[in-house]
């Protein structure tokens, strides 16, 4: 399966180094790992989360489990910063949600702010890595891209919110 151009469009745009790594069918981040032979940590998980009613993107490494709690902390930090009202509760969007609003595949959802139209927080230890295994939008094709160019080019929210499986 071909990756989407809008995907293709907005990496060439921002002048990422990129490299599309087609891969067998894997639906989630883990299986992406297992089957590119790569270590866990190397590979996004993005999750569209609701907090209250504001939709965010979190990204976090492949053998991690979102720490709500947590996240809700770093998200109302960031509320507050800009002056706006806390939320009370944070749980994972609906899957018919995503469907209409969200680029590309449930469980395939790209970590790109300007694509999602969203906040994006990611994870610290994501981060450490030199190179990111992305979702690409499709379920057989991942985008590899470098962390640090990631950083630099995406408005991230940095912080510490996952948690060991």
């Amino acid at each position: 399966m071909a990756i989407s151009k809008k995907i293709i469009n907005y990496l060439d745009k921002n002048k990422y180094r990129y490299e599309i790594i087609e891969h067998r069918t894997a639906y989630t981040a883990w299986d992406v790992s297992q089957t590119e032979k790569v270590k866990p940590r190397e590979v996004a998980k993005t999750l569209i989360i609701k907090a209250d009613k504001d939709y965010v993107a979190a990204v976090i490494p492949a053998d991690r489990n979102l720490d709500k709690k947590k996240f809700l902390k770093l998200f109302n930090a960031q509320k507050k910063k800009v002056g706006e009202r806390c939320a009370k509760k944070a749980d994972f969007a609906k899957e018919a949600w995503m469907k209409k609003n969200i680029v590309g595949k449930v469980g395939a959802v790209p970590p790109f702010s300007g694509l999602l139209k969203m906040d994006v927080f990611a994870d610290k230890l994501l981060l450490k890595n030199k190179k990111i295994y992305a979702g690409s939008g499709e379920y057989d094709v991942s985008v590899k891209i470098n962390s640090i160019q990631y950083l630099k080019k995406e408005e991230l929210i940095i912080g510490s919110f996952s948690q060991k499986k």
